[in-house]
């Protein structure tokens, strides 16, 4: 049992579990029926994104500085109540069932979902 970090749209491999997809917006010009089918994710989780402020700022984050600006902010709003709420879950969850988390960007290493990463495995969280 364990969580699995992906990029929302790649194919699902076996035994990833549920496919939350932690971004701030649906995918464009896919219908809500196909999100599953298409391996965009079975559950839509935008709270687990960054703000759309934060977004904006994340897209301009072209060097090593601005993306250090950009994790701190984005932890910033994670360490609120609700998001450390949630990402305690996820990381008890881990321990339970597969599952696995995403978002569209093809790098994870500029993409938010790297934060997601570090974030539960400090929880605990068991990752894949």
């Amino acid at each position: 049992m364990a969580i699995k970090i992906v990029r929302l749209g790649s194919p699902r491999e076996p035994h990833e579990g549920l496919r939350i997809g932690t971004v701030r917006r649906p995918p464009r010009g896919v219908r809500k029926e196909d999100y599953a089918s298409k391996n965009f994710f079975d559950v839509w989780f935008p709270n687990l994104s960054p703000s759309a402020e934060l977004i904006k700022d994340a897209k301009a984050a072209d060097n090593e500085r601005s993306w250090s600006v950009f994790k701190k902010r984005f932890r910033a709003e994670m360490s609120r109540p609700d998001a450390s709420k949630e990402l305690d879950v996820l990381a008890a969850l881990s321990h339970q069932t597969n599952m696995s988390l995403g978002c569209y960007c093809e790098n994870e290493a500029r993409c938010h979902r790297s934060v997601l990463r570090e974030l539960l495995i400090e929880r605990g969280a068991k990752l894949i």
